[in-house]
């Protein structure tokens, strides 16, 4: 293609080179944003014509020209031109080809720096809804999980060392309320991105009489940006998104380290469906937990795109620089990444199932884990909690040294360690006890995991 063929090729006297036209093209991935390129662009003809800048006949015209763009890229038969550079170049040069002149007019009044910021705008505002139904399919499966196992108890851990026994209800409920929080950020991005920046130009805004707030309005937009040389420039509500998606990812990462640990013969705490779970080549007895171990690896990348992104703007002066093309893959693998490990989990935990007399087992034999219990019960006892922490420290130790639990201790041998020890103390030192002794707000007591799982079912619509 001649520059005198280009859009933008008037000044220049020599062809563009190959390599360079191969180098800068981003149509290859911003061709995903021809739904929201076609939206604007109907919105700003539709003003255009409004503003008496075109015709009505020509508005029409341009606007019947984009539905069929859309229909031509959406069956497959639309030809996608390197060397029309992108979404924005590659449209408007189809639409030019099927209306004739009024195809030139549809670029009035707005530069491909406002345009791009707008698609995108669009785009995250449409993935943020769909990345928070995600969330919520999959705090549902653990909610749904969490009810098949109430009751039920586990180890809880410090130090990945165990600590005190929780209801395993309760520490499926812990990672509702984690991603919960991630749909809270999301929920809040969506202020920032949902401004609308067309009629910013290249920089400047326009001379023109466009009317911002019409395209707004016609956009779902609930306000238009303050000033043009931030909105050309701004990409923070791109790096808001994606730093909302990396802790999205390392949460997955999170529980999916708890789920290769808990599918190991050591802990047997889970079984994993096989269905999500491949072989060894070579070991025929081997069923590993690859869908947690990718989603833990993906972590990776998803964390890498978002230090792409802020390296990528720490530099730049203002307003707009070619450098912010980069920011769209970084952008989109993130999506593609979280959207398909958020879909994989909440498939993969509604078919978890808990080993749960292994869990009882590994709850009550060894640990010492209802040793914050006695302390508790000593400080009920009026003694001081740090004389309390030193008396239940050496009882444990006497424990060890007799290869004995907690449970196993007579009256006698624990009223050598403290006289404010009495025959009730056994009723705070079994599982079920300490368990449900944890009643203050947001602990793991029956009751309170009982109230909690309701009002989470409640929320998130589970009869």
């Amino acid at each position: 293609m001649s520059n005198e063929t280009k859009m933008w090729g008037g000044r220049f006297t020599q062809k563009t080179a190959a390599s360079v036209e191969a180098f800068s093209a981003s149509i290859h991935y911003d061709c995903r944003l021809f739904r929201q390129d076609i939206a604007g662009s109907i919105a700003h003809a539709t003003m255009l014509a409004r503003q008496e800048l075109i015709t009505d006949e020509e508005r029409d015209q341009i606007i019947k020209g984009l539905g069929e763009i859309e229909a031509e890229i959406e069956d497959g038969s639309f030809v996608f031109r390197p060397e029309l550079e992108d979404i924005h170049m590659n449209i408007e040069k189809r639409l030019s080809e099927k209306i004739g002149a009024a195809g030139a007019r549809l670029h009035t009044a707005r530069s491909r720096n406002d345009q791009v910021n707008l698609d995108t705008r669009l785009y995250l505002r449409e993935v943020s809804q769909e990345i928070i139904d995600l969330i919520t399919s999959l705090q549902q499966s653990f909610v749904t999980l969490a009810r098949t196992y109430l009751g039920h108890v586990m180890p809880g851990y410090t130090h990945l060392q165990r600590a005190q026994p929780v209801l395993i209800s309760h520490h499926l409920l812990a990672y509702a309320e984690m991603f919960g929080r991630d749909k809270e950020r999301l929920v809040d991005g969506l202020k920032r991105i949902n401004i609308m920046p067309l009629g910013s130009a290249a920089l400047a805004g326009t001379g023109l009489p466009i009317d911002r707030e019409y395209v707004a309005e016609l956009l779902d937009f609930p306000v238009v940006s303050a000033n043009s040389m931030d909105t050309v420039a701004d990409r923070d509500f791109i790096i808001e998104f994606s730093s909302s998606c990396a802790l999205i990812q390392v949460h997955l990462s999170r529980l999916s380290e708890e789920l290769v640990l808990w599918a190991t013969e050591e802990f047997n705490f889970i079984e994993l469906p096989d269905s999500f779970c491949t072989g060894s080549s070579i070991m025929p007895q081997k069923k590993n937990p690859d869908i947690p171990e990718l989603i833990r690896g993906k972590s990776g990348r998803v964390v890498g795109n978002l230090m792409s992104l802020l390296t990528l703007l720490k530099g730049l002066p203002m307003t707009y620089n070619r450098d912010l093309q980069e920011d769209k893959e970084p952008l989109f693998d993130t999506i593609d990444t979280v959207s398909q490990s958020l879909g994989l989990m909440a498939e993969l935990i509604a078919k978890t199932t808990f080993n749960t007399e292994r869990l009882a087992t590994a709850t009550s034999g060894g640990g010492y884990m209802t040793a914050t219990d006695l302390a508790d019960y000593l400080v009920r006892q009026n003694v001081p909690f740090r004389q309390a922490h030193s008396i239940v420290g050496q009882t444990v130790a006497y424990c060890i040294e007799q290869g004995k639990d907690l449970t196993d201790l007579s009256l006698d041998e624990l009223q050598q360690f403290s006289t404010a020890i009495n025959d009730n103390v056994f009723t705070v030192l079994t599982v079920e006890g300490s368990v449900n002794s944890r009643i203050s707000t947001g602990g793991t007591g029956l009751a309170r995991v009982t109230t909690a799982l309701a009002k989470a079912e409640q929320v998130l619509g589970i009869a």
